[in-house]
């Protein structure tokens, strides 16, 4: 069982940059591959990055790529976004998730793919 809790949402201009943090406890982390979703208000929950259990296999989705970085730290449990460049259209609630996922088959890009999930923080991008 891991638990995760998502820290580091805020309201940025266009523009600028906010680095989202995800804290999971559960001595499985370092096994698990981990993933940000995020959701905009009236739009299905889609796919940001994922990171595989050792942090050496990353993918993005191509609307953050070359924007967005996703890294892990597993002595201290935690993933991180570091998002730059920030559109209006990245506004949305982002979602840590994580799951015993193998990036051999894939990256894991799905929602359905991930059974441990965190409760969401709000980003917010002005124009």
């Amino acid at each position: 069982q891991v638990q995760l809790v998502e820290s580091g949402g805020g309201l940025v201009q266009a523009g600028g940059s906010l680095r989202l943090s995800c804290a999971a406890s559960g001595r499985t982390f370092s096994r698990h591959a981990m993933g940000w979703f995020r959701q905009a208000p009236g739009k299905e929950r889609e796919f940001v990055a994922a990171i595989s259990w050792s942090g050496y296999n990353t993918y993005y989705a191509d609307s953050v790529k070359g924007r967005f970085t996703i890294a892990r730290d597993n002595a201290k449990s935690t993933v991180s976004l570091q998002m730059n460049s920030l559109k209006p259209e990245d506004t949305a609630v982002y979602y840590c998730a994580g799951g015993a996922l193998d990036f051999r088959y894939g990256p894991p890009t799905g929602v359905q793919e991930y059974p441990y999930w965190g409760q969401g923080t709000q980003v917010t991008v002005s124009s």
